[in-house]
């Protein structure tokens, strides 16, 4: 057994007995007579018995299901996709959300670039989804039909899910930093009836106006009844023609707050992947599946308690912000941020961590790497031991792997005594499969588990488990919240393809990682050629389109590479055109191009002319392999020449050494 090294952080006996997964423990002694000694004796119990598992979750949290369910989980005869939970069972995921309201706490604190921190009520926030669900149910809106948002990260995107979800109704929003043509390649998918939008957004300072893309969205999504328009950067400018302004809609006479229960494999909502391969894949997740793993993960893996301050850095357009609704099931007070976590400075939403008093702080891994690169010091800590920031008790660091000198950082600079979540998922499940646990140590660069009900390996190129050694991640047994399918999806084809194509029965999720003997996981990247940009998963097929789309332009291919230290570089690489040189006029084209059309983030470290692009056979440009040749690897090791149309291009690779610029 390797033996660790030395923790930056371990639970005292107080902090373990008052978490709720010690809680979750005793309950299973007592109701169930289980006698486990550790968590692993947990999560074995929990991967091997899931039917029992699954079960006593529904119990533990007293999850009310409007109609019994007939038995716990159906398997298809062959694989996982088609797995049914809880059948016969009716529940409400906003249902579960509201029993938690009171007057002790606010249900909601936001800010943004230019609002100071304010609070919802829950009364307010019950009154403002009441309103927002009659005004949808007057278009029309009901049962399985779709609502979407372009939004920024308001109060105003809470309430519309909240709304759309007490209907039984189905929820996707994008982030307005998002480029149209990216907003409808995902929206025109699902046919929606209903768009929120704004009139814009702030980034770094500076408005973003959005109106001019209101026609665009009208023409490009012909299945809309209404648009409701909300005045983020103009609050007092007139609703355009053809739109609700906000203040009407929540002026609509209503009743009290109901909820319709649906079926607990009914669709909740849509998130979006980054589009790798073509369109972005529509993965459409259950309210029962979501309800149950947010309960799940939430409470026992990130010890959220009621009353307590919940943030994590995030978009609209990115699942964490779906998943951060999850902490008002736990009577959690949700705290939301609009705009960028770098203005005025990196100092911003530390700031608003003390004005907040937030509990359970999280952001990107990118965000603490930047912080600590610029020298910050956001709990002033003296002496080893930390002046401000004495709300925090929890940090969570997602979207790449936190190297082991930003974890070390976290302790130094911002509280010693703090609890360090590393969380590993993705949009494919709405949560986590590795992440927090309140019982063990923190070990830098290290996620301290496995999740319970996650029964993660790492595969060797053998496809056999094992530990302490590189293999492919792979989850060997259903989760409540896999994607039920990808709307439009027929025979579930594009599932199959994403996750299940090597085998049926085991879900290969594309991270390269390593299970330690002490149970905790070292993640090492993706094992596919999605990009991660800031936490963001990013399609190459989006970045193609719109590079390619210039006259100069004949062919293109990007990839990220992961660094030492935490850094992430984003090369894109051009064949021109006969009669074109690449010219820094040229790189600022691309730049802008990539920036107007879809966001920020898909604007490349540096573009480097090439004389060809390489291709397998069957005309698929050859992403991985060019990644790991800039990794360091030989041409000849991660392809082979009979794959390819143009061996030679690959090899090309080699010997080069591309710079971020």
């Amino acid at each position: 057994m390797t033996q660790p090294t030395q923790p930056l952080w371990t639970p005292d006996g107080r902090f373990q007995n008052q978490s709720r997964l010690k809680h979750f423990i005793d309950y299973l002694f007592v109701k169930q007579g289980l006698y486990l000694r550790h968590y692993d004796d947990l999560w074995n119990w929990s991967v091997t018995n899931i039917d029992d598992f699954w079960e006593t979750i529904v119990e533990y949290f007293d999850v009310q299901f409007h109609t019994p369910y007939r038995e716990v989980i159906d398997r298809p005869r062959q694989g996982m996709i088609g797995t049914q939970w809880f059948t016969g069972a009716t529940v409400s995921y906003a249902e579960h959300i509201f029993r938690n309201a009171n007057n002790q706490h606010p249900a909601l604190l936001y800010a943004s670039e230019q609002h100071r921190l304010r609070g919802l009520s829950w009364a307010e926030l019950t009154q403002q989804v009441a309103a927002l669900a009659e005004w949808l149910r007057r278009q029309g809106v009901g049962v399985g039909d779709r609502v979407v948002a372009l939004l920024p990260n308001v109060p105003e995107a809470v309430v519309g899910f909240l709304a759309t979800q007490s209907l039984g109704a189905v929820w996707a929003s994008c982030s307005p930093d998002f480029g149209t043509a990216s907003v409808l390649d995902r929206f025109r998918q699902i046919e929606p009836a209903v768009l929120l939008m704004a009139d814009g957004y702030t980034y770094n300072g500076k408005p973003i106006d959005k109106t001019p893309e209101l026609d665009l969205m009208q023409q490009g999504l012909p299945t809309l009844k209404r648009i409701a328009w909300v005045p983020f950067l103009n609050p007092n400018a007139p609703a355009p023609a053809g739109t609700t302004a906000w203040s009407d809609v929540l002026a609509t006479p209503h009743t009290e707050l109901t909820f319709t229960p649906v079926p607990f494999d009914a669709p909740m909502w849509v998130l979006f992947s980054s589009g790798t391969t073509g369109k972005p894949k529509a993965i459409t997740h259950s309210v029962g599946g979501c309800l149950l793993e947010h309960l799940k993960t939430l409470a026992l893996h990130q010890d959220v308690h009621t009353g307590e301050r919940y943030f994590w850095y995030s978009t609209t357009g990115w699942m964490m912000w779906n998943f951060s609704l999850a902490s008002l099931l736990l009577g959690a007070t949700l705290v939301i941020y609009e705009g960028s976590p770098g203005y005025p400075d990196l100092n911003r939403l530390w700031q608003l961590a003390e004005q907040a008093q937030i509990t359970h702080f999280g952001g990107g891994a990118a965000f603490y790497l930047a912080c600590m690169r610029a020298g910050l010091k956001p709990g002033n800590v003296q002496n080893g031991r930390a002046v401000g920031l004495r709300s925090l008790r929890s940090i969570g660091s997602t979207g790449s792997p936190l190297p082991p000198e930003g974890f070390r950082w976290i302790y130094e600079a911002v509280r010693p005594d703090v609890w360090l979540i590393s969380f590993s998922g993705g949009t494919d499940v709405c949560s986590g499969f590795v992440g927090g646990n309140p019982l063990l140590p923190v070990v830098a660069g290290e996620i301290q588990c496995r999740l319970l009900g996650c029964k993660v390996e790492a595969f060797d190129e053998q496809g056999e488990p094992v530990r302490e050694a590189l293999g492919e991640m792979m989850i060997l047994e259903p989760m409540p919240s896999m994607p039920i399918y990808f709307w439009n999806d027929r025979g579930n084809e594009r599932y199959q393809a994403s996750y299940f194509e090597q085998n049926p029965d085991i879900w290969r999720h594309g991270d390269f990682i390593k299970i330690t003997d002490r149970g905790s996981v070292i993640i090492y990247g993706r094992s596919d050629a999605t990009l991660n940009r800031d936490g963001v998963r990013i399609g190459t097929a989006e970045i193609y389109s719109a590079v390619e789309n210039l006259p100069e332009i004949a062919d293109s291919l990007v990839v990220g590479i992961e660094r030492e230290g935490g850094s992430y570089q984003m090369p894109l690489f051009v064949v021109l055109r006969d009669g074109y040189t690449l010219t820094d006029e040229l790189r600022q084209r691309i730049r802008q191009a990539l920036r107007t059309q879809y966001s920020p983030r898909h604007v490349p470290d540096s573009i480097y002319q090439i004389a060809e692009i390489p291709y397998t056979i069957s005309g698929k440009k050859m992403e991985t392999p060019v990644k790991k040749i800039l990794m360091g690897q030989q041409a000849d090791r991660v392809a082979s020449p009979d794959t390819m149309r143009n061996p030679g291009a690959l090899r090309a690779f080699e010997g080069q050494t591309y710079q971020v610029s």
